[in-house]
């Protein structure tokens, strides 16, 4: 049973459909790589859930509190499409709703005009004693 003093109501200031938007230049280092070498020279999807689920945190940022923060509950990703190495994307993030102290949204990411991926993530905020505590239990089950 979560104890009361650790829920967070948060604040939204913004409307069901709100879009926030990240733009990057896809890395080196971000390409499709695993211990046995490189599978492909362009943007891995592993690299690709990190940037969307920081394309939809830009929304938790402006939501929470300074004794708060947003803890991830999931992603869902589709690749729909390569980007190589150098590729400007544009990540779309969609506010889809604010349920107490989860935060849903959907993304897009686009090559141009080339939709290279969609998905959704999950963030819940939290007291940032309830987080440090959770991560303590963590460790203290070791």
């Amino acid at each position: 049973m979560l104890n009361k003093r650790y829920i967070c109501s948060v604040k939204n200031p913004f409307e069901q459909g709100a879009v926030k938007e990240f733009v990057k230049i896809v890395q080196e280092h971000e390409k499709a790589e695993f211990e046995s070498g490189t599978v492909h020279a362009v943007y891995s999807t592993f690299s690709l859930a990190k940037d969307a689920e920081w394309s939809t945190r830009l929304f938790v940022l402006d939501m929470k509190e300074e004794d708060e923060e947003g803890i991830g509950t999931f992603i869902e990703v589709n690749h729909h499409a390569p980007a190589l190495i150098g590729t400007e994307i544009c990540f779309r993030a969609y506010l889809m709703e604010v349920n107490n102290h989860e935060v849903i949204c959907r993304f897009e990411a686009y090559a141009g005009e080339r939709m290279i991926a969609s998905g959704r993530t999950g963030q819940k905020v939290l007291k940032k004693e309830k987080v440090f505590r959770l991560l303590e239990a963590v460790k203290e089950a070791k």
